[in-house]
């Protein structure tokens, strides 16, 4: 009963008959792509104005939606950008997480503007099937060209943290699926040029369209679920339940929660039925490091308790 009141107060938590124990592991920042972000923002803000131009001097719809579509780009690279920064800003007396989750909120402003951004794309490719124009399909492939290439070289930015970051997957799916649409806009001109058929164009901006809405659903989903701290793609709750309830002295687990602190690191936090006591911070530290090594989760409180009190939830697991 000595160690579990020694451990409450080395921890600065308060409680009668509650002992906590507090561990951040090995905590990994997130990556720092301050440099990716700014020349991602630089070569596509210069390519949007010029493929912006000549869609309108050839007449290709293609064109113009892309660019659209690259405008949407740069706007959402800047919000991450940001939310990159601020998620490594130290934590305040107000903001005691820090700034963390705004990686989360700006997966989910980067999904919406990709939604948007279809919207006026599939407007104004309705538009020109009702008026149907001439397109120039040897300035589409040319321009669409050069997409491919910047497009290709930013996303090979973020390809290092596409797996770990949602906030850089993001990123990394804008830029991948605008080189794979520029690459559709130049074999639409070369359709152009060889069989003088400017519907093609139109129709070419609808595929656009839908391979944009099949990455914003995945990102839109992942990031809503992080939004409502849901448990984080990879991570099993009933895996790391099974995992506690099986350490030694451990008699019930309640109280379990799992939840992305930003798109890079996962809180947890569980009471553990202890009949015998607390059995030091020793244990609480080699919990904490199997947490983070065996599941990724890099921030835990566990709460240790010698009887299933009043604070137990339904989803108690007894052991």
């Amino acid at each position: 009963m000595k160690n579990q009141r020694d451990s409450a107060e080395q921890h600065g938590h308060h409680g009668h008959s509650h002992g906590h124990g507090h561990h951040h592991g090995h905590v990994h920042a997130p990556a720092n792509y301050g440099r990716a972000f700014a020349i991602g923002v630089v070569l596509n803000s210069v390519f949007v104005i010029v493929e912006a131009g000549f869609g309108i001097i050839s007449g290709s719809m293609a064109l113009v939606a892309d660019a659209g579509h690259n405008l949407s780009d740069v706007l959402s690279l800047l919000i991450a950008w940001g939310a990159s920064i601020a998620s490594q800003r130290p934590p305040s007396a107000r903001f005691t997480y820090g700034y963390k989750s705004s990686s989360i909120l700006a997966a989910m402003g980067n999904a919406a503007l990709l939604l948007i951004a279809l919207g006026a794309i599939l407007y104004e490719t309705i538009q020109r099937f009702i008026a149907p124009a001439p397109v120039e399909g040897m300035t589409m492939i040319v321009v669409a060209g050069i997409g491919v290439l910047i497009n290709t070289g930013t996303a090979l930015l973020f390809m290092g943290g596409r797996k770990n970051d949602i906030n850089i997957r993001g990123a990394f799916l804008h830029m991948a699926a605008d080189a794979l649409v520029s690459v559709g806009v130049v074999g639409a001109g070369l359709l152009i040029l060889w069989t003088g058929t400017s519907w093609i164009d139109p129709v070419t901006s609808i595929i656009i369209v839908l391979v944009i809405a099949a990455g914003t659903w995945g990102l839109l989903k992942d990031s809503v679920k992080m939004g409502l701290l849901g448990v984080p793609e990879g991570i099993d709750e009933q895996e790391v339940s099974t995992y506690l309830g099986k350490l030694d002295g451990v008699d019930a687990i309640h109280d379990l929660h799992i939840w992305p602190m930003s798109t890079t690191e996962t809180a947890l936090t569980a009471h553990l039925v202890m009949p015998a006591g607390h059995p030091g911070d020793p244990f609480l530290h080699d919990v904490a490091h199997e947490l983070e090594h065996r599941f990724g989760i890099g921030h835990t409180t566990i709460q240790v308790e010698m009887a299933l009190g009043d604070c137990s939830l339904e989803s108690s697991h007894r052991v």
